[in-house]
């Protein structure tokens, strides 16, 4: 059992730099991909980012390449979400979470935090 609580969002100005941190508990968390995934008010949640397990691998959708960073410290249990360059497309509720080795699709999910961007 993985449980997740992101933190850290709030209302920033167009271009201003946002960090997301997702908490976890469990054993087992140095075993999982964890990913950002956000969701705009009438859309479908999406996938943003994620790590593996030792935080060799990072991937990004291609709207925030560059703009984003993923990170995680094993040794803390937390994933981060560096977010530079905000627009406001970014604006959403972002979502952590958490991919057990061998599956495509996440088990475990925070309950959200919200980013909103100002023009």
């Amino acid at each position: 059992q993985v449980q997740l609580v992101e933190s850290g969002g709030g209302l920033v100005q167009a271009g201003d730099s946002l960090r997301l941190s997702c908490a976890a508990s469990g054993r087992t968390f140095s075993t999982y991909t964890l990913g950002w995934f956000r969701q705009a008010p009438g859309k479908e949640r999406e996938f943003v980012a994620a790590v593996n397990w030792n935080g060799g691998i990072t991937s990004y959708v291609d709207s925030v390449k560059g703009r984003f960073t993923i990170s995680r410290d094993n040794a803390k249990n937390t994933v981060y979400l560096q977010m530079n360059s905000l627009k406001p497309e970014d604006t959403a509720v972002y979502y952590c979470a958490a991919t057990q080795a061998g599956s495509n699709s996440p088990r475990y999910w925070g309950q959200g935090t919200q980013v909103t961007v100002s023009s």
